[in-house]
């Protein structure tokens, strides 16, 4: 009796069994005795991406202005001139008067390198920040000067590099301007200057200083000669290069938004106790004052240059 009533309670019931395994399958969709190896998998879904757009994949630089981001080939095309705002944005020396020229016959001042007359050392020294300077830039000095062909008239040029020790005036920077200047006056051509410094190199002490003076008597030898000389104004130009070689030229250009002075506007400020608002120092502002004459869009910067040079040089049938 105890051994059937064993067997009752263990022996299971294979017809409910298998009622409920098929039960179990059918909400997953698969029949009864389907492996778990062979059941179906989802497809993945791809995700579409944009695009990626020039910006993100040449390199750009940001607008100083508007803060928009322009790819390096659009500025070069279009002057580094910002193509949503307008700004000009710094162009390095060399760019400049390779854009300025249609032929480069050659440049002058390559044999003049700077020294350390004082052995002067302020957070570094001066030869340390030289070598950075070159190696940032790619050149000797804070002043490049080429000359050759602006259609079909022959120029000298010269621009100061602000990446360059803020395009400060040192005993190098007077060298190669005074040689520019020689070259000009020996050949009877113009001479163009694009100016944008912070001053004189203090890191040279009074020779720097001096560069004023033997920029001034060069382009006193030029005018005496009747051989025109232009500068063009660009952001920034400040110190000693204002007080001397950027403000004795026979007609003065300017870039718009050009910053333009001797002493900077915050010293002015802490000096008069007063509140300076914009645009003061601006090449606007000076336009308005008498001191630039003629504010000039970089577009058209070449065609006012070439104009006004050839009026100068009594070229005839050439639009003023």
């Amino acid at each position: 009796m105890a051994n059937n009533m064993t067997d009752t309670i263990i022996k299971p019931d294979m017809t409910t069994l298998n009622h409920t395994e098929k039960s179990n399958a059918e909400p997953n969709g698969n029949a009864a005795g389907q492996s778990w190896f062979n059941r179906p998998i989802p497809g993945i879904k791809q995700q579409l991406t944009a695009p990626l757009t020039a910006v993100e994949t040449e390199p750009s630089t940001k607008c100083s202005s508007c803060h928009s981001m322009i790819t390096n080939t659009a500025l070069i095309f279009n002057c580094y001139v910002c193509p949503h705002c307008d700004h000009h944005l710094p162009m390095s020396a060399r760019e400049r008067l390779n854009w300025l020229l249609d032929k480069v016959e050659g440049e002058l001042g390559q044999q003049f390198t700077a020294k350390d007359p004082l052995s002067f050392v302020d957070s570094k020294p001066y030869p340390q920040r030289m070598t950075e300077a070159q190696d940032k830039t790619g050149e000797s000095e804070a002043l490049i000067v080429l000359y050759g062909k602006l259609r079909n008239l022959d120029v000298v040029t010269c621009a100061f590099d602000f990446r360059f020790m803020g395009g400060s005036m040192g005993s190098v920077v007077g060298d190669r301007f005074v040689e520019a200047a020689e070259k000009a006056l020996a050949d009877k051509v113009p001479l163009v200057c694009f100016a944008a410094s912070g001053g004189a190199r203090m890191q040279e002490g009074l020779l720097s200083l001096m560069q004023m003076a033997r920029t001034a008597a060069a382009i006193e030898r030029l005018r005496i000669a009747g051989v025109p000389y232009i500068v063009i104004l660009t952001n920034p130009v400040y110190g000693g290069v204002t007080a001397s070689l950027a403000m004795l030229g026979d007609i003065h250009l300017a870039e718009p938004k050009a910053m333009i002075g001797f002493a900077g506007k915050r010293v002015i400020e802490q000096t008069v106790r007063e509140t300076l608002e914009e645009p003061f120092q601006r090449a606007e502002f000076l336009l308005e004052h008498g001191v630039v004459d003629e504010v000039v869009h970089r577009h058209q910067m070449i065609d006012t240059i070439y104009r006004l040079l050839a009026k100068l040089s009594c070229m005839p049938n050439v639009d003023a």
